[in-house]
């Protein structure tokens, strides 16, 4: 697994973080993501991904907008055998689990946009998601969903981070089929457009 060419957990220099969306937010952007390689669903067969779907799509934001980047890494990594990741998934969602993460937490203080991506699995976002948010106090930030998905799109991450979110406005969110992320320039350029998000 490689990480993201942005800057993960330490932020630029601030004069560099110049990217802005409509009001109520504006000014600096973090992308946060959670990704995972290895065997992947693949139109209907599996590949094995040296860089998970959800990360080369962070990447791809990152390359279009001013941001920093902040990877999130279970503690306990997922499996590289899909099946397995797929059942650790379900046992997790049937328990409501809080997956732990490995490595601090990003300050997000200064902050007013946070862009979060995850895979989604079995309708939403993997759990290590509520763990991060629920850690995090987002309140008055707007918070943008982009997800990596088969048939799902976004899932429930919108109402998922509306309650783990707390006094955070949520914004329109990105949902790219897994297989189709390297061809996505245009659709998140057109995403970044409706947000008023400046490339």
């Amino acid at each position: 697994m490689t990480a993201s060419g942005c800057s993960s957990s330490s932020p630029r220099p601030a004069g560099q973080r110049r990217s802005s969306t409509a009001p109520p937010a504006s000014g600096a952007v973090l992308v946060a993501y959670f990704s995972r390689a290895g065997e992947n669903y693949h139109y209907g067969g599996r590949t094995h991904l040296q860089v998970g779907n959800t990360e080369r799509l962070a990447q791809m934001i990152s390359r279009y907008i001013d941001c920093d980047v902040h990877r999130i890494l279970p503690a306990d990594p997922y499996p590289d055998d899909y099946d397995q990741t797929v059942q650790r998934n379900v046992r997790e969602q049937d328990t409501d689990a809080r997956p732990a993460i490995a490595g601090p937490l990003p300050n997000v203080d200064h902050y007013d946009t946070v862009l979060l991506g995850s895979p989604i699995w079995n309708v939403r976002a993997p759990m290590i998601m509520t763990t991060f948010t629920e850690r995090l106090d987002l309140r008055g930030k707007t918070v943008v969903p982009f997800t990596t998905q088969v048939m799902s799109g976004l899932g429930t991450t919108a109402r998922d981070y509306a309650a783990s979110c707390p006094g955070a406005g949520i914004a329109e969110g990105l949902a790219v089929r897994g297989e189709e992320v390297d061809d996505a320039g245009a659709e998140i350029r057109a995403w970044f457009q409706r947000l008023r998000l400046r490339m």
